[in-house]
């Protein structure tokens, strides 16, 4: 028997303060994002029940009526998206006795199909949140020893930290063909899965790259339209994003095309081609694939303590790879494959662009944060958190 550990998620606060103020939870996510794993152990005395079955799955969609009769008052429902027309008697059996909270926990993959459900029948009724794997700091409060680069090049997916036994390649060969047999299939009609496959891994090389559908297109051999349609698709499942530029009229110069970036640097990594995280200090690709990294770990921050809007500046010769706003004050940081970074680079330069000298940080392998000579900060990954927090 292969026993596994829990880590805790900062995300658990969220969902219990949501079940208390709402009829219905929603969390959504990418698969494997330990979405399941987190209901079930936050809501224990809930019945639960998976539509991932075929047999559930019908009953939910031809007979909601039944279907929650047999299940009980309080339930756990997993990949609700597979019974559209549940949602609407989730709506009347809510309307029924609005006062009660908690009472549906609803999960789902697919986050369009879920979320159109979701905007028809739950407006109002459902808190909605989006899961998305382990953070840095998460692993390490768990007391995990897993350096740096092994994250970077492993990824955050769950599983693979509570079960350490588990092959990370073969985890996300294993992944890539259910996302590409089972998700895909319900987005977007695609003729050859081969082709996707390779506009896949395309899009991994370049990631933290300013998109260009038209060059992707012509290195995979489709068109343009085709591509913008697998972007969408990616994005709506949660592989990809897009983090759009900031843009002031005071710079005319500003780029306006938006940056991609994977949801998960593990699974970056495995369709970039890296074998083992010693392959990183070798690669062309360590400094994208960090980027994205420092992508993910601002992002899950912000998904738990909010309050800053993300994207990154840049215009014709100067850069900043991410730029928090909120209210008129902004916070500026750089991404660097370093584990000892001398300046803020770029960073000054940028800082003179913005009203009221933002405070800036070098992001990189750094042990301990320290201040750099040009008025920055070299700043580890795992305190990432505690940097915006004090800001």
């Amino acid at each position: 028997m292969i026993c596994s550990m829990w880590i805790g998620r900062q995300f658990e606060s969220l969902l219990r303060k949501g079940a208390e103020t709402r009829p219905v939870v929603v969390l959504t996510g990418p698969r494997q994002t330990g979405k399941t794993s987190l209901v079930r152990r936050l809501f224990p005395d809930h019945g639960y029940v998976n539509l991932d079955l075929p047999s559930e799955a019908a009953q939910a969609e031809g007979d909601p009526l039944a279907f929650l009769s047999r299940h009980g008052e309080n339930l756990i429902i997993d990949e609700v998206q597979y019974a559209p027309a549940l949602f609407r008697h989730l709506k009347r059996v809510v309307d029924g006795e609005r006062e009660r909270t908690g009472r549906f926990i609803l999960t789902g993959s697919q986050p369009f199909q879920l979320m159109q459900g979701v905007s028809e029948s739950l407006a109002g009724r459902a808190h909605i949140l989006h899961l998305d794997g382990l953070s840095y700091r998460e692993i390490r409060e768990a007391g995990l020893d897993l350096s740096v680069e092994a994250y970077v090049w492993k990824g955050g997916f769950p599983e693979l930290h509570e079960r350490p036994s588990i092959d990370p390649a073969g985890f996300y060969h294993s992944y890539v063909a259910t996302y590409l047999e089972r998700d895909l299939r319900m987005q977007l009609q695609v003729g050859n899965l081969r082709d996707f496959e390779r506009f896949l891994r395309a899009c991994a090389l370049r990631t933290s790259q300013l998109i260009n559908r038209a060059e992707m297109a012509r290195d995979v051999g489709i068109s343009p339209t085709t591509a913008g349609q697998w972007l969408s698709a990616l994005e709506q499942s949660g592989v990809i994003t897009l983090l759009e530029p900031w843009f002031s009229n005071a710079t005319k110069s500003l780029v306006k095309t938006p940056k991609l970036h994977f949801y998960d640097s593990g699974l970056c990594a495995f369709l970039m081609g890296l074998q083992n995280s010693r392959d990183l200090f070798t690669s062309p690709l360590a400094g994208a694939l960090w980027e994205t990294t420092v992508f993910t770990e601002i992002r899950k921050h912000l998904a738990v303590h909010g309050g800053w809007q993300l994207a990154f500046w840049r215009d014709r010769t100067k850069e900043a790879d991410f730029l928090l706003h909120r209210a008129g004050r902004f916070i500026l940081a750089d991404a660097k494959w370093s584990e000892n970074p001398s300046s803020g680079g770029k960073l000054p330069l940028v800082r003179k662009e913005i009203e009221g000298n933002p405070p800036a940080a070098i992001i990189s392998r750094v042990a301990n944060a320290f201040p750099l000579p040009d008025k920055t900060q070299a700043i580890p990954l795992g305190e990432i958190g505690t940097f915006l927090d004090r800001e």
